[in-house]
């Protein structure tokens, strides 16, 4: 019997059971079903965009050259909110903004440059400022006789106190 179902010629398959014109239809009709959905929800938000649009406020009362569509702005955007935008402006871009910040912070502590030019106060490198102390020391004031006798007293009837 086995002979009998191979002598056949159809490849292994009984083709009763699915023929390749209801696969061929069923892809057919998936594509069609998909063209259409695609057609039906294109048209379906060009509605809903033109509805919206219309019913929404202008973008600000103080701008007046706004463009229709704020999503897509033809300038930098950073451009345009200062032109467009009165002051106070919320930050657009932080990250940029703290890493100006740094920068400036950062050329602050390592250049050199006039504090106050008139009382002649002038500010310099971390570096260079570490490098002077070492070589220097740190400043200390000199103290009278007095002075030193007054906190040597002072030092003491607290150390004599806490025992």
């Amino acid at each position: 019997m086995m002979n009998e179902h191979n002598s056949t010629g159809h490849g292994g398959f009984e083709p009763r059971d699915i023929g390749a014109s209801g696969v061929l239809y069923f892809l057919l009709g998936l594509a069609v079903f998909g063209l259409i959905a695609h057609f039906l929800m294109t048209g379906l938000y060009s509605y809903l965009e033109k509805r919206t649009e219309a019913e929404q406020a202008p973008v600000s009362p103080l701008v007046t050259n706004a463009p229709v569509d704020t999503r897509h702005l033809s300038v930098d955007y950073r451009d345009y909110l200062k032109q467009n935008f009165p002051s106070p402006q919320l930050e657009i871009d932080e990250r940029t903004q703290l890493n100006k910040i740094r920068l400036n912070e950062e050329e602050t502590l390592s250049t050199y440059d006039y504090v106050d030019q008139k009382a002649g106060i002038v500010r310099i490198p971390i570096e260079r400022a570490m490098d002077l102390i070492t070589e220097r020391g740190l400043p200390t004031r000199n103290q009278s006789s007095t002075e030193v006798a007054s906190n040597t007293v002072g030092t003491n009837t607290k150390e004599t106190k806490k025992k």
